[in-house]
């Protein structure tokens, strides 16, 4: 009775760590992400045009790409709880001084140092998730931890952008900051307060990113997610010019692709369970084909929309994968390493929704919407190629072998 009561206290602590980090992704995704419903509002209040005030998340991305790395490098030899409480307390004052400011100048700033500090927060989350979950749920609760963006693309974004526009759009800044305030207190009871700290310095650790299995596995998600981008960068002219779709209508199909992209985060938990990047290289090529599909099915409504939500169902599916992945070749390869090698699967995202939007934009400006699809397919299947070659790499090495598919279930 004693060992079933232990167990279940155990089990129940876990489940609440899992909903705090899970949280807190939401968090910070809202954050991120509902700058572009209020992009209108913001360049009118400022007077700015709207591509100056389009570079707030342009320079959002960038800094988040170029910042995470380097402070999670810098910072991971430092205790965890402490480190996670500062930056969720500097992520609240980011948003205060988003909500406060009255100049295009302060508000970049302030974006840009939110997004360093959400990257760094989410890769200290994704390091805590792996520590202290159980290899038979590890997969699943990374999954579930990534589920908090997605979420907050379905919920967080639509209501700060509704908040925005009822009031202001600095009130939504305010909404983000009370959201960091919850997450702060919840946090302070919650993170485990000891946590395995690995010492070293962070030119030690950036030596990773010269590791040719770590490159390797670093741009398969940037060409998975640039694959997608490439079309739902213009996901709008697509459903008003290639389907026909009423405007008004715009927002409920949107809302209906974030509800489908709910279920990719479900498929990339089972897809980690069991021996994931072998299953990549397949899903992959299945995403290729989706993405391609578009092609022919944007003469029809009713088509065009299937492939679109199928498009959203495989958008997150190989986040949990990569992410334990590049955390286990670590591991491997250099372990004081495995906290900044967590925070690599975020950024390789953000560097891969600006090369889909970069291949967008090309592809609109010297041809038409309908090749959009083709290009973006093309995109996956250089995913699943590097997919292939990192498995066969696997399957040479015995030393990677090992880690990278016993030791977590991959």
């Amino acid at each position: 009775m004693a060992a079933r009561a232990k167990e279940d206290l155990l089990n129940t602590k876990q489940k609440v760590l899992a909903f705090t980090l899970t949280l807190l992704t939401f968090v910070m995704g809202t954050s991120e992400f509902v700058i572009v419903g209020l992009l209108t509002e913001v360049s009118s209040d400022l007077n700015i045009t709207l591509a100056t005030a389009g570079t707030l998340i342009s320079g959002f991305a960038i800094a988040y790409a170029i910042g995470t790395p380097l402070l999670t490098a810098y910072v991971s030899r430092f205790p965890k709880y402490p480190l996670m409480l500062l930056f969720i307390s500097i992520f609240i004052v980011g948003n205060v001084i988003s909500a406060l400011s009255g100049s295009y100048e302060l508000l970049i700033v302030s974006r840009v140092v939110t997004a360093v500090v959400s990257g760094v927060l989410i890769a200290i989350s994704m390091s805590i998730a792996s520590d202290t979950m159980p290899e038979a749920k590890k997969a699943s609760v990374i999954a579930l931890v990534f589920a908090g963006f997605t979420i907050a693309n379905v919920l967080g974004v639509p209501l700060g952008t509704f908040i925005g526009q009822l009031g202001n759009w600095q009130l939504t800044f305010w909404f983000t900051a009370l959201l960091g305030v919850v997450s702060l207190a919840i946090s302070i009871f919650v993170i485990p307060k000891h946590l395995p700290v690995e010492k070293a310095s962070a030119k030690e650790q950036l030596k990773l990113l010269t590791n040719p299995r770590m490159v390797l596995a670093f741009f398969i998600p940037t060409f998975a997610i640039a694959g997608t981008y490439t079309v739902y960068t213009y996901i709008t002219p697509i459903l008003e010019e290639g389907l026909g779709i009423p405007t008004s209508y715009i927002s409920v199909i949107l809302l209906a692709y974030g509800a489908f992209s709910i279920l990719s985060n479900v498929l990339a938990g089972k897809i980690a369970s069991h021996n994931g990047i072998s299953k990549l290289r397949f899903v992959f090529i299945a995403q290729a084909i989706i993405l391609g599909s578009l092609f022919f099915t944007m003469q029809s409504t009713i088509a065009g929309l299937i492939s679109i939500m199928l498009m959203a169902v495989m958008i997150y599916v190989m986040n949990a994968t990569i992410q334990l992945y590049l955390m286990n070749l670590a591991a491997v390869y250099f372990p004081a390493a495995k906290d900044f090698a967590s925070s690599l699967t975020p950024v390789a995202v953000n560097i891969g929704i600006a090369l889909g939007a970069t291949l967008g934009g090309y592809v609109v400006a010297n041809a038409s919407l309908i090749h959009l699809s083709w290009v973006g397919g093309l995109c996956a299947l250089i995913a699943s190629g590097l997919a292939f070659i990192s498995y066969r790499l696997d399957q040479k090495e015995q030393t990677v072998s090992k880690p990278a598919y016993q030791g977590s279930g991959l």
